[in-house]
């Protein structure tokens, strides 16, 4: 069986907070709606990961606990990785490589514009190009299959199959 990447990116997080820092800013409460709503969209697909990869920023941390509520994951089925914050497209890879081979499916929680740059890298066959020029809106999650193994991935290594937006999933039912 071929591995799964999940991409989330996190919640809409709350620019009117008095987080004193950007890396201390909560989530809004469109973001606090929509984790979950994410969530429940995972467990109705079948998408349960076996672990999830989260920046540990307040809103990315927020999200993936959110996430992991819905889909019944324990804590030891996280991970916080503080080079997720802020990461590169590289940065990002290097993450992904370090995933333990065992693991079928793997879902990292995370930044933009990291995530969009990773997304378009690993796709062989291209990323769609949305209208609103956003390809990873906030609680935005692209599922791919990899054809190599997580040590191996490389540019164009993954086949998109699916990009879901928080606020299109009403509509998708």
């Amino acid at each position: 069986m071929p591995h799964q990447l999940l991409l989330m990116r996190h919640a809409k997080s709350s620019w009117d907070s008095d987080a004193p820092t950007d890396f201390l800013r909560p989530l809004a409460k469109r973001g606090r709606k929509a984790a979950p709503r994410v969530g429940k969209w995972f467990k109705a697909q079948g998408l349960v990961p076996e672990q999830i990869i989260s920046s540990p920023a307040e809103r990315a941390r927020q999200t993936t606990l959110a996430v992991a509520d819905v889909l019944a994951l324990d804590e030891a089925r996280l991970r916080w990785e503080a080079q997720i914050y802020d990461a590169s497209c590289n940065t990002l890879v290097t993450v992904i490589q370090s995933c333990d081979e065992t693991l079928q499916r793997v879902m990292l929680v995370g930044h933009n514009p990291g995530f969009e740059e990773l997304l378009e890298w690993l796709c062989a066959d291209g990323t769609p190009a949305p209208q609103d020029g956003k390809l990873l809106p906030t609680a935005a999650v692209a599922v791919l299959e990899l054809d190599s193994r997580w040590g191996d991935v490389k540019q164009g290594s993954a086949t998109l199959l699916d990009l879901v937006r928080a606020r299109e999933l009403k509509k998708r039912r």
